[in-house]
């Protein structure tokens, strides 16, 4: 079995700074770390490799400084890292990222197999967009399963997964064939320490690293910020309310007399629920 994780380096949000022209995030001397959400997908990457064999890639699309998170991923146990750095891929979006992603992940398949799985974390903590995942996903072609709270059962021998997916209202139990995309939610599994061994093999390992020729990009005008059709039109910080919480005393029926309070401050909101357990 062959799994890809996709994981990107990003800045830690506590330090996040934006270029005051381009509107874009300035990474230039802010720490940097591993997007949380691809943490539990790595995790639940090894977890399958531990089960059913095979061997876990992870790659990432950045600056050369993203070996360092890439390093950090091999100290966990993780078995190849890529590193797909070019300063074509510079100011890239999410369109222009699924665009490189997707070739890199076909010059994997070329060199060392095809995925039965590509991971990713849900979104990230810098763009929080959720976008990517599913952007590879219609790039391969292969089938998406976003959202996803745990991996049920994996039947190799017929090509078939089944996974929990978190819905509203709910947990749905879908079953896709093989290869397929998945997007981990936070929460499901918690990222091991890694064995000694695997800390002074990450150290000694060699980070593959490809440029966008060597990655097989067909069209460098889709990479990048030249090919980012997005248009951040203003970056700013939500004004803090001037509304101050209100203590309610509820009495001896605080159920009651909450929802009785609460219609009485949003009287639409009752018409609105009496609609929508009507049907309509």
């Amino acid at each position: 079995m062959h799994i890809v994780v996709c994981m990107k380096q990003v800045p830690d949000s506590a330090q996040i700074r934006v270029h005051p022209v381009t509107n874009t995030i300035m990474r230039q001397g802010v720490p940097t770390i591993i997007n949380p959400y691809d943490l539990f997908a790595i995790e639940e990457a090894l977890r399958l490799r531990d089960k059913h064999g095979g061997e876990v890639t992870v790659l990432t699309m950045g600056p050369a400084s993203a070996e360092d998170s890439l390093r950090k991923a091999l100290s966990f146990g993780v078995d190849r890292a890529v590193l797909l750095t070019d300063r074509f891929f510079a100011g890239a979006d999410t369109l222009a990222t699924t665009y490189a992603l997707a070739a890199a992940i076909r010059k994997i398949t070329a060199e060392y197999g095809a995925p039965d799985i590509v991971f990713t974390g849900k979104q990230t903590i810098d763009g929080d967009t959720a976008q990517v995942g599913p952007g590879v996903a219609k790039r391969l072609g292969y089938l998406q399963l976003t959202y996803v709270s745990g991996i049920g059962s994996i039947d190799l021998e017929n090509r078939k997964i089944t996974v929990e997916r978190r819905a509203e209202g709910g947990v749905q139990t879908l079953q896709s064939n093989l290869p397929c995309l998945i997007t981990i939610i936070e929460g499901v599994n918690e990222i091991r320490s890694g064995s000694l061994s695997d800390a002074l093999k990450a150290a000694r390992a060699t980070v593959v690293r490809w440029n966008a020729q060597d990655a097989g990009v067909e069209d460098i005008s889709k990479c990048g910020l030249r090919g980012s059709p997005t248009i951040v039109k203003k970056v700013f910080a939500p004004q803090p309310r001037a509304q101050k919480a209100e203590l309610l005393d509820l009495g001896d029926r605080p159920g009651e007399a909450f929802v009785d309070e609460l219609f009485k401050r949003r009287p639409k909101l009752e018409v609105e629920l009496e609609k929508l357990a009507r049907g309509y």
